[in-house]
């Protein structure tokens, strides 16, 4: 991406670009948009190619065809089955159906958000953050408007930062219903998922009421959010909140009680603590180990330490484990949109800071300099002092983050986004081995990943 090479490397290769790529994209001389390339063209010669390089060589990561007893299988595992969510997939090596190793490929999903986050203002970047994993809706703004309001120091009042939390949560609980359902259904139960998409359908009405938005409502703003809350939302979230608990209950003897998703995932792709901090996960895979670490507790952000709620952490590392904590996870996640509801305090929803809030029209209309103040900010964006800024939050698969670097400009110099869903892909190889090809699919299921999370 860079242009780096690291020397020694035993398998040094483009891991987010094919192999035909030419250029750094990631490099500020190399372009940002499509206009600024050559038109596109697709001879013969180049298709060719381009498919040559998507062929799997077991030879080139060092894997043997066959042994004196037996030859291997190579099997492509996606990207077109139902269970690898999108453009994945997993090369396996196979003696019969038992898994030697394997290879997980990301594809090519990248749609640069990195770098459009150097072409983009500081405010006119949020809608973007929502697409990274499109699941998490607002939490994606989250890191990234913190991250920003670190840089600027701007403080955001208390009636902001408690509807963002109220908000962030119930994107959680709408992430893990979709993990929830899929799970399920991966494992084969099909009613699961309909029962949960109805609940996150439900949910989505009320995230709308709100925001004006459903998947993906860019709601969070520098210094607060976009709007206050509208009338009647009360009403919305405590129905909402009371009916979940005895659904969950519903769904608990209906899907984590079943006799045959137990047998097809306790103890499949079990890793331990040390394993998983080695590859770099974090979330509920990583507390499904045994590891009692949560950010929202440990290194509480945006107010979370003034709320109540209990870590779930399990004790194998299994695929099992790993849907119990998510589980477990949606009924902490009500318990905190409870408090936020019986404890919303009264105040502004956005702060006061002139990088973040045009100033009341009257002045303008009334004061030269805040005339010029209120057309430079909505026209150019709002100039950040030079400096980094790093900001992590507890989103729904994991740590999230974004690391920005402002040079005093308009918008970002630099801006990297760190993801969860990433680290938990690449230890598949680790647990995977010497399992079956069901085995393998319960793996991929229990590890909630998205792949715009992956490849960004």
């Amino acid at each position: 991406m860079y242009g780096i090479t690291f020397s020694g490397h035993p398998n040094l290769r483009r891991i987010l670009l094919p192999p035909t790529w030419e250029g750094h994209a990631l490099r500020k001389d190399h372009p940002a948009r499509a206009t600024e390339m050559e038109p596109f063209s697709l001879d013969q010669e180049t298709q060719d190619a381009e498919q040559e390089a998507l062929l799997f060589k077991p030879e080139e990561w060092g894997m043997a065809l066959a042994t004196e007893d037996t030859e291997f299988m190579f099997l492509n595992l996606g990207p077109n089955h139902p269970s690898v969510h999108g453009v994945f997939r997993i090369a396996l090596q196979l003696d019969g159906e038992v898994i030697v190793d394997a290879v997980p490929d990301i594809g090519y999903h990248h749609r640069g958000a990195e770098k459009m986050g150097e072409r983009q203002t500081w405010h006119s970047y949020i809608p973007y953050t929502d697409r990274v994993d499109y699941l998490g809706g607002v939490m994606n703004n989250l890191a990234y408007v913190m991250s920003v309001e670190t840089l600027a120091d701007i403080r955001v009042p208390d009636r902001a930062r408690v509807i963002r939390i109220m908000l962030a949560e119930l994107f959680r609980i709408s992430s893990h219903l979709v993990f929830y359902g899929t799970f399920a259904q991966d494992v084969g139960q099909m009613s699961p998922v309909f029962y949960m998409f109805a609940d996150r359908e439900r949910l989505f009405g009320i995230i709308e009421a709100i925001t004006g938005g459903r998947m993906h409502p860019a709601w969070f703003r520098v210094g607060g959010v976009a709007q206050d809350l509208p009338r009647g939302w009360e009403q919305l979230v405590r129905d909402f909140i009371d009916s979940m608990p005895a659904r969950l209950d519903h769904y608990q003897v209906m899907a984590m009680d079943n006799s045959i998703l137990k047998q097809r995932t306790v103890d499949i792709g079990s890793y331990s603590t040390q394993e998983a901090l080695e590859w770099g996960i974090t979330g509920p895979s990583l507390r499904a180990t045994g590891m009692d670490f949560d950010l929202r507790r440990d290194r509480p952000y945006g107010g979370y330490d003034q709320f109540e709620f209990e870590v779930p952490v399990g004790h194998k590392g299994d695929s099992y484990d790993r849907a119990v904590v998510r589980v477990e996870e949606i009924r902490q996640s009500l318990r905190i949109i409870r408090q936020c509801l019986d404890n919303m305090p009264e105040g502004p929803y956005k702060s006061d800071h002139r990088l973040t809030t045009p100033p009341p029209k009257e002045r303008t209309l009334q004061d030269i300099e805040t005339l010029i103040h209120h057309f430079l900010n909505v026209s150019w964006g709002p100039v950040v002092p030079a400096g980094e800024a790093s900001f992590p939050i507890e989103a729904t698969k994991g740590i999230n983050s974004y690391h920005l670097v402002s040079d005093g400009g308009t918008g970002a110099y630099r801006t990297r986004i760190r993801t969860p869903s990433f680290p938990a892909l690449q230890q598949i190889p680790l647990i995977s081995r010497g399992l079956m090809i069901p085995d393998l699919i319960a793996i991929i299921a229990s590890i909630d990943f998205v792949m715009a999370d992956v490849d960004r």
